[in-house]
């Protein structure tokens, strides 16, 4: 093998002999690689030995400066834009001052993040000159990567050098030239230990064996690092750099701690046209579509604006307001919008319980204007859908949240700026537990209180005034128990998968165990129904997000086996409601950047879509009297299902369920109870089973009686009068 930095000697017959083989043989194996790929591939094998060499204390410091008399292959990038890229307001947040009190940058940067936190950057173009385990390795140096409660070798979080000298770095490949502009980094995400750097140097290289440092007029630049472990910090270069490689290389670090770092690079991957292998994995969208982050203002103008495109099928309402007085706007899209229409079912959609969460906010306002555009275009689907379903989308449940994540802006906010309630509350763990007051029911047979299997009610403690219970959680219950919603989803972020009930574990001794619902086949279904459709949760080669991998269960999860969470939205929707909720994870970045937005439309576009469709499968139907009048509250169950639902105020109901066929029940006070079999098909579309049951025997003399003025005997009220009469004349 020939050594790294050596030349071959002329004089030698033999040594020029090997260097030939060793070329000729590099040349074999470039063309044993497929042509697209043999760039990428080439160089993994030509240089992969650097990838693993630092010299070591009282060695010459000379690798990362460009030496005397040499031309440093690195140039300043040009002073105009590649078209396609453009300032995001707000994007981006630099830092302003240092510790030293100089300026970073006065002006946000212009280029995205390359995608370290979004994964587009994979474990291959991440190296580092030592690890202190594989766990802490050079892949782990993403920002926002999260660690598990138990750190292990395998994900832990951030990169780690084996040494705490100055010689360590971490170098991303971006495997095209780029115009690297700005790095952000964060200390090691970890419960037990507190690692972070505190300055570093920037350097640059084409062939990742030369490097150029940042310089200014004084010499290499020393960037300010980080002064905690969670909070992102942004350095800007002070000249863009056009390059293909970047290296981080720590200087100081916490004194108490050891070199740990997360980092994101922000830089513009210019033009190349000859690159197939860039070509193919560049994704594009042809929906045109406004793709931003909104703030409060611009969300609203946007609801506004669909609303005048499509006044015959939208409608905006609020369901309330937040802490901080902002209303909590919805769009409603149904061919009759403002009232619900017998027989069809109601879905909804939210997201930004959590506001930092700001994904599923944008998919969701994404998802309005192409209903809209489709529905105008005449698209079938679309119409289909729009005339046979009351749909209701809530993109923002946290907007004071959002607010404070907003300000910091895309890469800035860490991972829970915004997160909760102004008041700190999780809205998405903040719904009464309901589970507990049933499980406790179940296990003891004997329990004087009943608690029925399904609309179990509100315990009076969480309604009080004094409970601590978030405006906007309220506001969400009020809203549910208004409208029948039969399906809905909560888009979140952070991860990519679908979550499903129930969320908490019915041992008190674990805190993760798969504990099912009744309908825990039709949950899977709905969660499959999602993932499936997804460009991503199913795909095997895919990364894991931080540290699960959720491929086994094609990328779909029971809650509880997760993480239990007492009192979430999910649980609570169906024990409380007839509604079946499900948590949709639609992205390992909380917050992406602008420029991510039309490839994350495109992943989650057909997913929101079929999710919305699933709510015509199972059964549907009336419950009415002889008279052909609608019975509200009326309880259908299902045999076999040990949870029942209940019609609506008009006597309509829809029940999801799996193909398959059925025995159904219905009772309701003061009428016969009456059962069918109902067959389910795989076909979309629900299958009608109506009901028709008169009133018991009992019921119509009440109603003879009171209609003319007088109450009907009770035979065991009659008997106990009878009693006390004999009792009295014994006395």
């Amino acid at each position: 093998m020939i050594a790294r930095g050596k030349k071959c000697s002329c004089s030698s017959q033999l040594c020029f002999a090997l260097c030939t083989f060793g070329l000729a043989l590099l040349g074999d194996v470039s063309r044993a690689v497929p042509v697209d790929d043999q760039d990428y591939y080439l160089q993994e094998i030509t240089n992969r030995d650097h990838y693993y060499s630092f010299p070591y204390p009282g060695e010459e410091f000379f690798p990362f400066t460009e030496q005397p008399g040499e031309e440093g292959p690195i140039r300043a990038a040009e002073t105009e834009e590649r078209a396609g890229f453009k300032p995001s307001r707000k994007e981006l947040k630099p830092k302003k001052n240092n510790k030293k009190g100089k300026s970073i940058l006065d002006t946000p940067p212009d280029c995205p993040p390359l995608g370290l936190e979004t994964l587009k950057i994979t474990d291959f173009q991440l190296h580092a000159s030592t690890a202190k385990r594989y766990g802490l390795g050079a892949h782990r140096g993403r920002l926002n990567i999260q660690a598990g409660v138990n750190e292990n070798d395998f994900y832990d979080g951030a990169w780690c050098a084996g040494r705490n000298d100055p010689y360590q770095w971490i170098e991303v490949d971006a495997r095209r030239l780029t115009k690297f502009t700005g790095v952000i980094t964060q200390g090691r995400n970890s419960l037990w230990s507190s690692n972070w750097v505190t300055s570093y140097r920037v350097l640059v290289s084409n062939d990742s064996h030369a490097w150029t440092a940042v310089r200014n007029e004084s010499g290499d630049v020393i960037f300010e690092g980080n002064s905690e472990k969670e909070i992102p910090v942004l350095n800007m270069l002070p000249v863009p750099l056009v390059a293909r490689y970047i290296r981080i290389n720590p200087r100081s670090w916490f004194q108490e701690g050891s070199i740990c770092l997360r980092l994101e690079i922000l830089g513009c991957p210019l033009p190349d046209p000859n690159n197939y292998y860039h070509r193919r994995n560049e994704m594009t969208t042809t929906d045109n579509l406004d793709f931003k982050h909104h703030n409060y203002k611009e969300m609203r103008q946007l609801m506004k604006t669909v609303n005048k495109m499509c006044p015959n099928i939208t409608r905006i309402y609020n369901i309330g307001k937040s802490n901080q007085g902002l209303k909590l706007y919805a769009v409603e899209i149904s061919d009759n919008p403002g009232e619900h229409e017998v027989g069809e079912p109601e879905f909804h959609y939210i997201a930004g319980a959590h506001g930092n969460e700001v994904l599923g906010r944008e998919l969701i306002l994404l998802l309005m204007q192409f209903m809209c555009q489709e529905y105008l275009a005449g698209n079938p689907r679309i119409v289909h859908l729009i005339e046979d379903t009351r749909i209701h989308l809530l993109p923002s449940v946290n907007p004071d949240g959002y607010d404070k994540a907003y300000k910091a802006g895309s890469e800035l906010g860490g991972w829970s700026l915004g997160r909760w309630t102004q008041d700190g509350i999780d809205i998405n763990n903040n719904f009464p537990d309901l589970n507990s007051l049933l499980w406790e029911s179940e296990d003891q047979k004997k329990s004087k209180r009943k608690v029925p299997n399904h609309h179990i009610p509100i315990p009076d403690w969480y309604l009080s005034e004094n409970a601590t219970v978030a405006v906007e959680t309220r506001a969400i219950i009020a809203w549910m128990e208004k409208i029948p919603f039969v399906l809905g989803g909560n888009l979140q972020g952070g991860e990519l998968v679908v979550a499903y009930p129930y969320d908490m574990v019915r041992s008190l001794w674990k805190t993760q165990d798969y504990t099912p619902t009744p309908d825990d086949h039709v949950f899977r279904w709905l969660a499959y129904s999602y993932a499936s459709t997804h460009r991503l949760m199913t795909d095997a080669r895919r990364r894991a997000c931080h540290t699960e991998d959720f491929q086994k269960e094609d990328g779909t999860v029971n809650g509880a086996s997760w993480h239990t969470v007492a009192g979430s939205i999910n649980d609570f929707s169906y024990l409380h409601t007839n509604c079946f909720e499900l948590s949709i994870y639609v992205g390992c970045d909380k917050y992406p950047h602008e420029s991510e937005l039309p490839e994350e439309w495109e992943n989650n576009r057909e997913s929101l879509i079929v999710f919305m469709e699933q709510v015509h499968r199972g059964i549907k139907g009336i419950v009415k009297d002889v008279h052909g009048k609608g019975i509200p509250n009326a309880v259908i169950s299902v045999e076999g299902v040990n949870h029942d639902i209940r019609t609506g105020a008009d006597g309509d109901y829809w029940r999801l369920l799996n193909p398959g066929e059925y025995v159904v029940g219905v009772k309701a006070d003061g009428y016969t109870a009456a059962t069918k079999t109902c067959e389910v098909g795989y076909d979309m579309g629900a299958t009608q089973c109506d009901f028709t049951i008169s009133k018991t025997n009992l019921a119509r003399i009440k109603e003879i009686m009171r209609k003319f003025g007088k109450q009907p005997l009770s035979l065991s009220a009659r008997r106990h009068r009878q009693r006390a009469r004999r009792w009295q004349r014994r006395r």
